[in-house]
């Protein structure tokens, strides 16, 4: 994260009109994240778009921040309910964010803010995190961040997938390619075209890389402020999910796919800067130490760490998620910071300018709105609280017996989130209730489940 401006690689209105008129774009996506991270929206015929949509907006259905991932209307949801008669939100382009979607024909995207009767709707994902940047600028603070992301590649398409149930799928390699060149040329040929698509859309790739597992891959992007790079995000999982469709494989971005596999995480790489843009404030010349911390990185740590049980849900929604955090996996298991070391939770990396904090506790399958937003609202916490870290961890921290472990089911995580003061002080009450109810949706549904594992188990024995 090294000084400079960030630049957001989007195109203008007028560039957009100009690309539909000279037919170079022929459909144009609005799309805006719901709970799970996943973009919903409408395509459109260009045309038709530039000359009723682009000023005007468009609508959904209101429900779709209150089903689950099978589409199905769930009860208990305040915003939306058959009571209310699911009516529409209104999508509100964001004109900031209009790109080519380089890997479909002729398409643009544009992503959206939701409203409801001409106000923000507080529960969208987006504007819980505009909320909290706006927070941070409010009291001179700009954050810089970026997402690693982690996902598994297969040679199975997603319909052979589904019709094996995802049982005995075919990874995309045959051997654990961390690394290796030579291991990731088996997917190549797809991760070329990611890498490509992405920065033809205007998302600036910095590299691909093979991770520790069969089939296994990891993409990173150039750092951005966090909407534009929460967006960015979306975007990626979207096109990589398409470019797999298209080339009969499949991808999953599960936390944890299965028992045996490393699971994906999201780690969010994350400074602290003056509204100008030209200083890091994680860094002091002038303090005596290796790392030339300066106060405002010890207090955004040590909030982030001190409330990082609270937000844990925002890291890991589901009670897939979990099953990531194994002793010895890379995956967290207990709250530590040091430098370098991939055994903590928080590991420090980078100088001067690039001196960063990196969370390691997000899985591939957390929303990036919500992880961005609760990681900033932690922080600025500790700053304005003056909230020191603990003292440095040294060594392996899954050994480490004086450490807090972080929640390793969903049930310990839920019960922090609930419990939670600063969860209600910070994202208000109405955001809280509703995302403690989207979890419990997701817990209940698991557990309703009779599993593989158990009719394998329990079928013929029990």
């Amino acid at each position: 994260m090294k000084k400079g401006k960030i630049i957001n690689n989007t195109i203008s209105k007028s560039s957009l009109i100009k690309l539909v008129q000279n037919n170079d774009i022929e459909t144009v996506i609005t799309a805006f994240p719901d709970m799970y991270g996943r973009l919903m929206g409408k395509r459109f015929d260009s045309k038709f778009f530039i000359k009723s949509v682009l000023d005007e907006g468009t609508h959904a259905c209101d429900y779709l921040l209150g089903v689950d991932i099978d589409m199905e209307p769930i009860s208990g949801y305040k915003i939306t309910s058959w009571e209310k008669g699911y009516g529409d939100f209104h999508l509100k382009l964001d004109l900031n964010t209009i790109r080519i979607a380089d890997w479909l024909y002729k398409t643009a995207i544009i992503l959206c803010d939701l409203e409801k009767n001409h106000n923000p709707v507080n529960a969208s994902p987006r504007e819980i995190l505009k909320k909290q940047i706006k927070i941070a600028e409010e009291k001179g603070y700009k954050i810089k961040l970026a997402s690693e992301l982690e996902f598994y590649v297969f040679d199975n398409s997603y319909q052979e997938a589904k019709e094996k149930s995802y049982i005995g799928l075919n990874p995309s390699n045959r051997f654990r390619e961390d690394y290796s060149l030579l291991n990731t040329s088996s997917e190549e040929a797809l991760m070329a075209k990611l890498r490509n698509t992405l920065s033809n859309s205007g998302i600036e790739v910095e590299c691909t890389k093979g991770e520790w597992d069969l089939g296994q891959q990891e993409i990173n992007v150039k750092y951005s402020d966090p909407l534009d790079m929460a967006d960015k995000h979306v975007i990626i999982k979207q096109a990589a999910k398409e470019l797999a469709y298209q080339n009969d494989m499949s991808i999953t971005f599960m936390s944890k796919w299965n028992e045996k596999s490393a699971g994906s995480s999201m780690h969010i790489h994350l400074s602290l800067w003056d509204l100008d843009d030209s200083k890091n404030l994680f860094y002091d010349k002038t303090v005596k130490s290796d790392l030339k911390s300066s106060d405002h990185f010890q207090w955004f740590l040590g909030g982030w760490m001190k409330y990082s049980p609270d937000i844990f849900m925002f890291y890991s929604p589901y009670p897939a998620s979990f099953k990531r955090f194994v002793s010895e996996s890379f995956a967290p298991t207990k709250i530590s910071w040091s430098l370098d070391n991939r055994t903590s939770t928080f590991r420090i990396v980078g100088e001067q300018n690039s001196l960063r904090i990196e969370c390691r506790i997000p899985g591939a399958d957390a929303n990036p709105y919500l992880a961005f937003a609760a990681s900033i609202a932690a922080g600025i916490n500790g700053i304005e609280n003056k909230i020191s870290p603990p003292e440095i961890t040294k060594g392996d921290s899954y050994t480490n017996t004086s450490l807090i472990s972080c929640p390793d089911n969903i049930d310990k995580g839920l019960k922090y989130f609930s419990d939670s003061k600063f969860i209600s002080d910070h994202f208000n009450q109405e955001v809280k209730d509703h995302y403690l109810h989207f979890f419990k949706t997701e817990k209940f549904a698991f557990e309703r489940i009779i599993t593989d594992w158990e009719k394998n188990r329990y079928f013929e024995r029990i």
